[in-house]
């Protein structure tokens, strides 16, 4: 039995490994939903609610039912195996709030950018973001109700994507669809950790 990291009788301790992911994306895109569905823990939000005056600064097209945002960050814990845990951070899509990205990208494995086909551009400074840091993402696709279908390769061709870069469509309150995101993104991160390095 365990104790304190150490087996009992005085065998060595075990190793215990996290695995930080980033969750990036526009405003009102389901974030903090999708941490939500999937966090096997009460999720950590930081959630205030629209003033009259952040409504005149972030616009609403499109989400017009919402009445919060995230003004630092959401948080969530998924337990892969026993010794393997992965910690889950939405960041604020709002211009105002990115000065705390790079705070949250410290570590982090790899990035999941969410985007809203119907206000796609959201999503660029997500993609610039990590482009630029060489921090391995995905695009998910979170399929709202009523929102016009596009195949992935028209989305890969509308934000200028890499040919390898995976697309997978996705419903934020779901956690089979969650799950099925963040498995896509370690297989990706994978897939390019063993890439030769260009010289």
């Amino acid at each position: 039995m365990a104790y304190g990291g150490y087996e009992q009788g005085g065998a060595a301790p075990r190793s215990h490994r996290a695995i930080k992911i980033l969750l990036a994306g526009g405003f009102g895109v389901g974030k903090t939903t999708l941490v939500g569905a999937v966090s096997e823990i009460r999720p950590l939000r930081t959630e205030e609610p629209l003033t009259e005056s952040s409504i005149r600064t972030d616009s609403t097209a499109g989400v017009e039912r919402k009445t919060t945002t995230t003004v630092a960050m959401d948080f969530g814990r998924i337990t892969l195996r026993e010794d393997l845990v992965l910690y889950l951070f939405g960041t604020p899509g709002q211009e105002r709030f990115w000065f705390m990205w790079d705070e949250l990208a410290l570590g982090a494995l790899g990035a999941v950018v969410l985007a809203d086909t119907r206000r796609l551009a959201d999503c660029f400074p997500a993609i610039d973001y990590f482009e630029r840091r060489d921090i391995p993402f995905i695009i998910a696709l979170n399929c709202f109700d009523g929102a016009r279908r596009y195949t992935a390769e028209d989305v890969r061709v509308a934000l200028d994507l890499e040919p390898g870069l995976p697309i997978v469509m996705c419903d934020a309150r779901s956690r089979e669809s969650a799950k099925e995101v963040l498995i896509t993104l370690v297989e990706h991160v994978l897939t390019v950790a063993d890439e030769p390095v260009s010289r």
